[in-house]
C-alpha cells in the first residue's frame, strides 16, 4: 500500500495533472483541424517503438537482479548495454531513411514530427532502465519526483506556448515534449556515474532467452492498446476525415485512462514484490488477494467515471464530445487489461514467458480483426470494441492455462459477484437520464449508487477496523 500511494503520486496524480492538457488542447485545436487526431497518431507508433527498445528489459532487470547468483549492477549495466545498441541503430535507421518512412506513414509535409519523436523515444527508452532500477532500489520518492518534474514542466511549457504565445499547432506539442524528456535525461547522469560498469556477456545469452518471449509479449500487449489508432487512418474510407475522426476518439479516451493510471500505479508497486515473494510459503494466497482487490478498486473507479460523467466531459472541448459514448466501453477493455497483467505472473515466476506472448498474440489479432473489419463501417466504436475483444481473449487464455500449469486460488464467486453488482449499478445510472430530472439530480443518484458499491466493500471485505493508521477509530 505505501509502495502503491508513493508510484500512484507519479503516475496516478501525475496522468491528473496532464489531463489539464487535454481542455488545453482540444479548445486551441480545432477539430477540424485533425491536429488532434494526429497527435494521437504519432504517439500511438511512440508506444509501440518504446517497446521494441527496451526489449522486455525492465521485467528482465527485476528477475535477474533479485537472483542471488548476479551482482545486480552488472546485471544493470547489461540491459543498459543492450538498450542503448538498439537505441543507437534505431536512430541511424530512422534519419537514415526519415523521407521514405514519412512517406509510408504520411507525413511528408511534415517530416519533423517525426524526427522530434523519434529522439523522444530513443530518451524514453534509456530513461526505462534506470527508472525500473530505482524501483528494484524501492527509491520510490526519487522515482516519483522525476516523473513529476517531466510532468509539471510538460504542462508549464504547454500553457505558456498555447496560451500566452498563441502557438497552437500540434509541432509544439512534439516540441515540447523534447525538451522536457532531454531535461529529465540529464538529471539521470549523477545516477549513471555513481554505477560500477560491468557488461557480462554470458549473463546476457540467459537474459535474451528469458526477455524475448516479453518482448513478444510486449509487442502484442502494447498494440492492444495502440493498434487502432495506427490502423485508423490506414483503414477509414475518408482520408480528409480520418485525423478528425481520430481526434473525436483519442480526446475522449483521455478520460478512461484513469484504468490505465491505476494498473500501471499497481504494476510499478506489485512486480517487484512478486518476484521476491516467489519463495514464500504463502504466495498462492497473496496473489489471489492481490487480484481481488485490485478488480474491486478498478470496478469502484468504473462506476465513479461513469456516475460523475456529467462533471467529467468538460476535461474535453466541446467539439470532441460526441465520443464520450466509447468510455465505459474502453474502460471495461483497461480492466480486462489489468486482469490479465495479474494473471500473467504464474508463467513469469516459472520462466515460461512464452505462454504469455501466444496469449498477447491472440489478443492482438482479434483486435486486428475486428478494426480493420468495422472501421470502415462504425467509425471508432469498433476501436473501442475491439479493445473489450483483444483484451477478454488473452485474459481468459491466461486464466484457463494458467489454472493448469499454475494453480492460484482465485476467489471466483467473490469476483463475479463484484462485476456483477457493478453492471447493475451502470445500468441504473445509464437509465436514470431518461427521467430527465436535470444534471444535479443525475449526479446525486450516480454518487448515491456508488456509496452502495463502497458500503458494500467495507462491509464485506474492507472492514474500517482493518485500515491502517485510522483503523484504530473504528476499531473503538
Amino acid at each position: 500500500m505505501k509502495d502503491t500511494a508513493i508510484y500512484g503520486l507519479s503516475s496516478i496524480v501525475g496522468r491528473f495533472l496532464n489531463y489539464l492538457l487535454v481542455p488545453l488542447y482540444t479548445h486551441y485545436m480545432p477539430k477540424a483541424s485533425g491536429d488532434y487526431g494526429v497527435s494521437t497518431n504519432v504517439y500511438a507508433y511512440v508506444a509501440l517503438i518504446l517497446v521494441l527498445l527496451t526489449f522486455g528489459m525492465e521485467t528482465t532487470l527485476f528477475r535477474f537482479a533479485n537472483d542471488e547468483k548476479n551482482k545486480p549492477e552488472t546485471v544493470f549495466s547489461t540491459v543498459m548495454a543492450v538498450v542503448g545498441s538498439l537505441t543507437a541503430v534505431f536512430l541511424l535507421f530512422v534519419f537514415g531513411f526519415m523521407g521514405p518512412i514519412s512517406e509510408v506513414l504520411g507525413y511528408t509535409e511534415h517530416p519533423e514530427y517525426l524526427q522530434m519523436m523519434a529522439v523522444v523515444v530513443a530518451m524514453d527508452a534509456l530513461q526505462a532502465i534506470p527508472f525500473s532500477y530505482l524501483r528494484y532500489q524501492k527509491r520510490a520518492i526519487r522515482f516519483a519526483s522525476l516523473k513529476l518534474l517531466f510532468i509539471a514542466l510538460n504542462i508549464g511549457l504547454n500553457v505558456f506556448y498555447f496560451v500566452v504565445l498563441g502557438k497552437t499547432s500540434v509541432y509544439y506539442v512534439f516540441f515540447i515534449n523534447l525538451l522536457c524528456t532531454g531535461f529529465i535525461s540529464l538529471l539521470f547522469i549523477p545516477d549513471l556515474l555513481k554505477i560500477h560498469w560491468h557488461y557480462d556477456g554470458q549473463l546476457l545469452k540467459r537474459m535474451f532467452s528469458y526477455s524475448w518471449p516479453i518482448l513478444i509479449l510486449g509487442i502484442a500487449g502494447i498494440l492492444n492498446q495502440v493498434a487502432d489508432k495506427i490502423i485508423f487512418p490506414l483503414v477509414y474510407p475518408d482520408q480528409s476525415q480520418a485525423n478528425v475522426e481520430l481526434g473525436i476518439y483519442g480526446s475522449c479516451v483521455k478520460i478512461a485512462m484513469i484504468m490505465a493510471m491505476i494498473t500501471q500505479a499497481f504494476r510499478y508497486a506489485y512486480e517487484p514484490i512478486v518476484f521476491a515473494k516467489s519463495k514464500d510459503a504463502d504466495k498462492t494466497e497473496y496473489y489471489a488477494s492481490a487480484m481481488k482487490y485490485f478488480l474491486i478498486f478498478t470496478l469502484l473507479a468504473f462506476l465513479c467515471v461513469v456516475g460523475w460523467m456529467p462533471l467529467l466531459q468538460y476535461i474535453i472541448g466541446k467539439e470532441y464530445r460526441e465520443g464520450l459514448g466509447v468510455v465505459p466501453i474502453v474502460m471495461a477493455a483497461e480492466i480486462m487489461m489489468g486482469v490479465y497483467f495479474n494473471l500473467s505472473f504464474w508463467y513469469k515466476l516459472i520462466d515460461k514467458t512464452i505462454y504469455g506472448a501466444w496469449f498477447s498474440l491472440a489478443g492482438c489479432l482479434v483486435l486486428f480483426a475486428v478494426n480493420i473489419i468495422f472501421i470502415p463501417k462504425y467509425s471508432y466504436w469498433a476501436c473501442a470494441w475491439g479493445g473489450v475483444a483483444g483484451y477478454g481473449t488473452a485474459m481468459l487464455l491466461s486464466y484457463i492455462v494458467g489454472q493448469k500449469k499454475n494453480p492460484i486460488p482465485y476467489p471466483m464467486k467473490d469476483l463475479a459477484l463484484y462485476v456483477a453488482i457493478t453492471v447493475t449499478l451502470t445500468i441504473a445510472i445509464s437509465c436514470f437520464p431518461a427521467y430527465d430530472f436535470g444534471t444535479v439530480a443525475n449526479l446525486a443518484f450516480n454518487t448515491l449508487c456508488i456509496l452502495i458499491f463502497v458500503t458494500y466493500i467495507i462491509k464485506r471485505d474492507l472492514p474500517l477496523g482493518s485500515l491502517p493508521v485510522i483503523g484504530k477509530y473504528f476499531k473503538k
